[in-house]
């Protein structure tokens, strides 16, 4: 039994929930978002929220309900407050500044790295070293700093590298005399 699946998903206040067949529509005041759960489980609209079953006892349907109940889960957090990763980026000379819509980041390469954000998530950069990357999709918003990390992952000598905030980078020994 899924114990996540059991629950139902209350719909938050300013949150306007719609099922039509599989697919969940939500709409808030961070945007208006889609999910279509997958053919093995039920989703019906009750008094205390969606909730989601699974169509029969099979292994595959078990392991669809506790992720489905998740995304809806996850739709409604979305259209109604938003998700936000930070970055960090460590390392002399290392700095992010926004020009237009574009990111440019300078890694200690011999050119700049611009990055262009996808559409729904909107990149801040408060201090020349932190970066801010908010929407309410919270796959792309992981997708977004994901590929902004990846450009100078941290190195474990110095920890130098654009690294998410509270993230411990194990450290080696370097070598010795």
């Amino acid at each position: 039994m899924s114990r996540i699946g059991k629950k139902p998903v209350p719909v938050p206040k300013g949150v306007e929930a719609k099922i039509d067949g599989q697919t969940v529509t939500a709409k808030g005041p961070k945007g208006k978002a889609e999910f279509v759960v997958n053919e093995l489980c039920l989703v019906e609209m009750g008094d205390d929220g969606v909730a989601i079953k699974p169509i029969n006892k099979s292994k595959n349907a078990r392991s669809m309900w506790g992720m489905s109940r998740t995304m809806v889960a996850n739709l409604f957090e979305g259209v109604s407050e938003g998700f936000t990763r930070k970055l960090e980026l460590v390392g002399v000379g290392y700095r992010a500044q926004m020009q237009g819509q574009k990111l440019v980041l300078a890694l200690g390469y011999s050119h700049d790295v611009e990055f262009t954000a996808p559409e729904g998530v909107d990149i801040k950069v408060a201090k020349p070293t932190e970066i801010e990357i908010t929407g309410s999709d919270k796959q792309v918003v992981g997708e977004v700093a994901a590929k902004i990390r990846k450009f100078r992952p941290p190195e474990p000598y110095k920890g130098k590298g654009v690294k998410y905030a509270g993230e411990y980078i194990f450290r080696k020994e370097g070598k010795k005399k």
